[in-house]
């Protein structure tokens, strides 16, 4: 098979997946290097292909978000706070699917978290203790948004009244 005809190959896989695909399952299933593979979604990625690389492989966003209420929520908090408020949005049937901060040097940096359970949220805050990085919500005084996906505008309502009474979105007046 020819490089061309396993990138496209791939880009129908990720794209028909509602789960993410890794590298390696990828590199097995061509028997190629996941090296070659990451190239290859690279390449996909600068043709206009919509993939995103997650911890947990390569997903298309607009398969895995297909009749679902996406939203964006404002918040305020300090780090001890982060697992209390992944908690209440993925307890509430939230995703979430990222962080964002407005960065004065770079502006908008987004960092890509696809937290869906309280067993993607222990990870993250494990990861997030073992490591020396800062989280991104750290360099702009604990403000960052999050996009969250749920089943319909509902629950985003009510993953936004929970966490307002916790006083962990950013204060809108």
């Amino acid at each position: 098979m020819n490089a061309q005809r396993r990138r496209e190959e791939i880009w129908e896989i990720i794209r028909k997946e509602s789960r993410a695909v890794t590298a390696s399952a990828l590199a097995s299933r061509f028997d190629v290097s996941r090296q070659i593979i990451v190239g290859d979604v690279a390449l996909l990625r600068a043709s206009g292909c919509d993939i995103i690389s997650t911890r947990d492989g390569y997903i298309c966003p607009q398969i895995a978000n297909v009749g679902r209420y996406i939203g964006k929520l404002a918040c305020r908090h300090n780090q001890p706070e982060t697992q209390a408020e992944l908690y209440t949005i993925v307890d509430l049937g939230g995703q979430v699917l990222d962080v964002v901060v407005e960065h004065d040097l770079y502006g908008e940096l987004t960092g890509l978290l696809g937290i869906c359970c309280r067993r993607d949220v222990d990870l993250f805050v494990e990861r997030a203790t073992a490591s020396s990085s800062m989280l991104l919500s750290q360099l702009t005084g604990g403000v960052h948004l999050h996009t969250v996906s749920c089943p319909d505008r509902a629950t985003f309502e009510g993953i936004k009244s929970a966490l307002d009474k916790q006083g962990l979105l950013y204060p809108e007046g």
